[in-house]
């Protein structure tokens, strides 16, 4: 019943910003790990940025300086902000959850993670 729903896709020029939100509904709705991933086409998904069992926050290398995540814990709302965006920032975002306890970089791993959104499209263009 757990159900995962991302949302503020679109599409910007380069150098822009975007603010993506995932709404969680259902039970659980508390978990011990949250974290975006993107999967442009013919790649592999990867991690973006996560938030560990005690609150660390992890962001990809490339992201980071560029990307910020958060979460509104009373509404179990998982937020990224997205600025200074590139043309191979341009993927299909996943927000996923998970009840393991995890650290650091773990918090980017997909295996990591039993529950996934359905994506919301970030299409940056030069």
């Amino acid at each position: 019943q757990v159900q995962l729903v991302e949302s503020g896709g679109g599409s910007v020029q380069s150098g822009g910003s975007l603010r993506l939100s995932c709404a969680v509904s259902g039970h659980p709705t508390n978990f011990y790990c949250m974290a975006w991933f993107r999967q442009a086409p013919g790649k592999e998904r990867e991690g973006v940025a996560g938030i560990a069992s005690d609150g660390t926050i992890t962001i990809a290398d490339s992201m980071k300086g560029r990307f910020t995540i958060s979460q509104d814990n009373a509404e179990n709302i998982l937020y990224l902000e997205m600025n200074s965006l590139k043309p191979e920032d341009t993927a299909l975002y996943y927000c996923a959850a998970s009840h393991l306890s995890m650290s650091g970089a773990s918090v980017l791993r997909r295996e990591m993670y039993g529950y996934w959104g359905r994506g919301t499209q970030v299409t940056v263009s030069s």
